[in-house]
């Protein structure tokens, strides 16, 4: 990977050891998934970076003493560039003892934690990755989904569907991932959805096969698609469901009438599931629309 290029006054000086920089996961957005260490360190930071994803709760626990910065990515709209956030981490810790670079999820997973921390070592500055709880695994949890299950499914694979300069990614073997993993979770894929779908159909998946969207997981304002592979694209289309979004595929997705009883209070079903019209309950706290026709 091809690290920025470092100008002289990057680098620190040997005169001032550089503060630490702390990679810390935000988890999806529910401040109670935010976890002790990453609070603690809130506490104690003196300049916090942050993406656009982080929620408004969490950013509210920075103390109030720490320089915010903004540099969140969003698709088509930037703060800041990939080697221009590790140069500024790298200038803010030669100035200050405590960094706090704040990501949505986990900053391991698709948050780019690791080409930032190549970043950090090669210039010589401390750092620390502070996990956080990933959207693949809290959003379908907050929605009645479990990615595993016994008696559904025994493998998972995560992956990312976001374009990558602006065009979709051609090295994503979605043929392989159709045969081999019996759930797949999609992180960003809402943009590309239409090359997803027809990768996965060309791979023979079958057109029944439960999908649901999950938007804001987590939060208050979590809303929940769900539909067929061969339903989801009109579906979409209809209801004008939009990024940022989950995506969870497979048959663990039947198991959301059964289980939306046991979600936190933002997604507890009003009503039970109806068998005989296979519609999901209405949800309070949060829209949803379910069709698996």
């Amino acid at each position: 990977m091809t690290q920025p290029q470092l100008r002289p006054d990057d680098v620190p000086t040997r005169d001032r050891r550089p503060g630490t920089v702390y990679l810390v996961g935000a988890g999806p957005g529910d401040p109670g998934l935010f976890t002790l260490k990453g609070k603690a360190l809130l506490d104690q930071a003196d300049v916090v970076v942050y993406d656009a994803l982080v929620s408004a709760p969490i950013l509210a626990m920075v103390n109030p003493r720490a320089v915010m910065i903004p540099a969140g990515k969003r698709r088509g709209q930037h703060a800041l560039l990939q080697p221009e956030i590790t140069t500024l981490l790298i200038k803010q810790a030669q100035q200050h003892q405590t960094v706090v670079r704040l990501k949505g999820g986990d900053p391991f997973v698709f948050g780019r934690g690791g080409e930032e921390m190549e970043g950090l070592v090669a210039a010589g500055v401390p750092v620390e990755v502070v996990p956080g709880i990933t959207a693949g695994v809290a959003v379908p949890a907050y929605a009645g989904i479990p990615v595993t299950h016994r008696d559904y499914s025994s493998s998972v694979t995560f992956v990312t569907g976001h374009e990558a300069a602006g065009k979709y990614r051609p090295d994503i073997d979605w043929a392989a991932i159709a045969k081999g993993s019996e759930t797949i979770v999609i992180y960003m894929g809402v943009h590309n959805l239409t090359n997803i779908v027809a990768a996965l159909s060309d791979a023979h998946l079958p057109g029944e096969t439960p999908i649901a969207l999950i938007r804001w997981g987590t939060r208050p304002e979590q809303e929940e698609l769900i539909a067929t592979l061969d339903t989801i694209l009109a579906e979409v289309q209809a209801t004008g469901f939009a990024a940022p979004a989950i995506a969870v595929i497979g048959n663990v997705v039947k198991l959301r009438p059964q289980l939306a009883a046991g979600c936190p209070a933002i997604a507890r079903p009003t009503t039970a599931f109806d068998v005989a019209t296979s519609a999901f309950p209405s949800i309070t706290g949060s829209k949803s629309v379910a069709r698996m026709d």
